[in-house]
């Protein structure tokens, strides 16, 4: 397990250590059913950096982040990244299950994330901005 220290690599990925427990648990359970996906997301937590959910830097994705992206076509989308359940392409709610999900999680602003789409394309977005959700429960 690597943790956390100073300057990220361009291509390091962050996680919190009760985020890679959730996810990693998820991959596991859909080993059967969807290998590739699972598989993917498995080495996605394998090569991620853990640290504490406190120390968790506002710039990386993480579940429930709204992140806006740039495409290569240069036009931005705004994003949820969201667990399987919540997910609901109407209103940009992308789950991490999906191959842009998966690419998104961990990732930093400033970095460019690549995927395959399901038809074998290479696709690839950069992070312009990451909008943290709030941690705990809200108070009015």
């Amino acid at each position: 397990m690597q943790h956390a220290t100073g300057l990220r690599p361009s291509n390091q990925i962050l996680i919190s250590d009760t985020e890679h427990n959730r996810l990693t648990g998820l991959a596991r359970a859909l080993l059967d059913r969807a290998p590739e996906t699972a598989e993917e997301l498995l080495s996605e937590m394998d090569r991620a950096v853990i640290t504490e959910a406190a120390a968790m830097p506002n710039d990386v994705v993480r579940m429930g982040s709204t992140v806006t992206v740039r495409g290569e076509s240069g036009d931005t989308q705004r994003i949820v990244l969201v667990y399987p359940g919540e997910a609901d392409i109407a209103e940009n709610r992308i789950s991490v299950l999906t191959p842009m999900g998966t690419a998104l999680i961990g990732a930093a602003i400033g970095q460019a994330v690549r995927w395959s789409s399901r038809d074998g394309r290479e696709l690839s977005v950069t992070i312009e901005a990451v909008d943290t959700p709030a941690s705990g429960p809200q108070r009015p």
